[in-house]
C-alpha cells in the first residue's frame, strides 16, 4: 500500500503579494508613482523568492508559480502593447516600466500563461524600486538560486532571461 504523502502547507502570505501588486496598479493608474516601499536591494528581494521556493518541493514551486501568477494583478489592457511584449516568450507576456524622477523604476507585469506570468511578476516585483544602475549592473548568475534549470522547461528558461533582458534594457536607458 502506498503511503500518502503529506502535502506541505505553501509559506507565504498570498494577500501580502496582491494587495502590494493592486497599489502599483492604482498608482500607475493614478500617475501618481512615488516610494512606496523602503528601498531594498535587488539581491535581498530575491534571496527572499530563492530561500521561499527552495523549501518548496518541485511540484509545490508550480503550484506557487501558478498561484503568484493568479493573484498578481494584471496590467491594464491600455498597456499591454508591442512595445511592452517580451520578445522571446512562449506566451504572450508585458513588462511595463514606470519610472519616477528619483531614477527609480517600478515594474508591472502579467502574460497568458500562469507560470510565466508568476515568473514574470516575481521578476517584476524583485526589481521593482531600484535604481537603473541597480538594475543595469544586475548579474544574471544571480538567478542561479532559483534552479530555473530544475523547474523550467529550456523554453520557459529562455523567456525568463529575455524578461530580465529587458528589465536590464530599462535599467541601461538614459532619458
Amino acid at each position: 500500500m502506498l503511503k500518502k504523502r503529506k502535502r506541505k502547507k505553501m509559506p507565504w502570505n498570498p494577500e501580502r503579494y496582491s494587495a502590494k501588486t493592486e497599489e502599483v496598479v492604482k498608482i500607475l493608474e493614478d500617475n501618481k508613482i512615488t516610494n512606496v516601499h523602503p528601498p531594498t536591494t535587488i539581491q535581498s528581494k530575491l534571496k527572499v523568492y530563492i530561500d521561499l521556493l527552495n523549501e518548496m518541493e518541485m511540484m509545490d514551486r508550480y503550484t506557487w508559480l501558478m498561484d503568484f501568477g493568479k493573484k498578481s494583478a494584471s496590467v491594464p489592457e491600455r498597456f499591454k502593447l508591442p512595445e511592452f511584449e517580451v520578445p522571446g516568450c512562449q506566451s504572450q507576456t508585458w513588462l511595463v516600466p514606470h519610472f519616477t524622477y528619483e531614477d527609480t523604476i517600478y515594474f508591472t507585469a502579467d502574460s497568458a500563461a500562469l507560470i510565466s506570468k508568476g515568473m514574470v511578476c516575481l521578476l517584476a516585483d524583485v526589481f521593482s524600486n531600484s535604481t537603473r544602475s541597480d538594475i543595469a549592473s544586475f548579474e544574471l548568475k544571480e538567478l542561479d538560486g532559483l534552479n530555473l534549470d530544475n523547474l523550467l522547461t529550456p523554453g520557459r528558461r529562455n523567456g525568463v532571461y529575455s524578461m530580465l533582458k529587458v528589465i536590464q534594457s530599462y535599467g541601461s536607458r538614459k532619458d
